[in-house]
């Protein structure tokens, strides 16, 4: 298995961004960016680095939360959570998104060959990248809470989809029949009339974390590597 790292990176703004790298042991298919969840790089971010670079794709996760010094914020501190989620700045959050492709670039990445993975809240920021920047294929995975805890500070993903520049793959879960699978419906209808290949899956459990439901996170994670084989080449 592939070891991670972390390097440190400065900023215009005068702040480093850490960012948390691990490196295929042979051959670079390509390069990910890994976009975070709510708590932050946790040993789920951890293990998706890790896992990817196993795949042959060089993979990079930047700390969205650097700016407040949070790298990872325990599960039962939901008052932080909370907190930390509402100071993300989407300027903010771009630049180090570009920061991180600028990493992979640094090390002969083509942008065809650069994919993004975000899930539970860099979900829907790994959406809203892959209508901004030109890359190669982009994957989100989100359950029900992740989407509603960000969107309504967000610009509308159905409308921003129509920016789509890449193939983009959703990932969705639902439970107890909240919001997640409307919001996904939304997307889904607005995915209609976009230029880009586009599939969108609901799972009927909680889908953000891979292993939240065995067979929801195999399948997920296989789609997922299905659908960067196919776009990044």
């Amino acid at each position: 298995m592939s070891e991670i790292r972390t390097e440190t990176v400065p900023l215009v703004d005068g702040s480093s961004l850490r960012l948390t790298v691990a490196e295929p042991i042979g051959p670079v298919r390509g390069g990910i960016v890994v976009l975070h969840e709510a708590r932050g790089i946790t040993d789920v971010a951890r293990d998706l680095v890790r896992g990817l670079a196993a795949e042959g794709w060089l993979t990079v996760a930047p700390h969205l939360y650097h700016r407040d010094d949070a790298d990872e914020i325990g599960e039962d501190d939901g008052d932080r959570i909370r907190e930390q989620v509402g100071r993300l700045d989407g300027g903010q959050v771009m630049a180090d998104t570009d920061t991180a492709f600028g990493w992979l670039a640094e090390h002969e990445v083509t942008a065809d060959r650069m994919g993004v993975l975000g899930f539970d809240i860099g979900a829907t920021v790994a959406l809203l990248v892959a209508t901004e920047r030109t890359m190669g294929a982009a994957v989100s995975v989100a359950d029900e809470a992740s989407i509603s805890s960000i969107r309504d500070r967000l610009p509308s993903l159905a409308d921003s989809m129509a920016g789509l520049t890449c193939p983009w793959l959703g990932l969705y879960g639902r439970e107890g029949g909240g919001d997640g699978a409307e919001s996904a419906a939304e997307l889904r209808d607005a995915s209609v009339a976009v230029d880009a290949v586009t599939n969108i899956v609901v799972y009927p459990s909680s889908g953000h974390r891979f292993d939240a439901d065995p067979a929801a996170a195999t399948d997920a994670w296989q789609r997922t590597l299905n659908w960067f084989d196919a776009h990044l080449r």
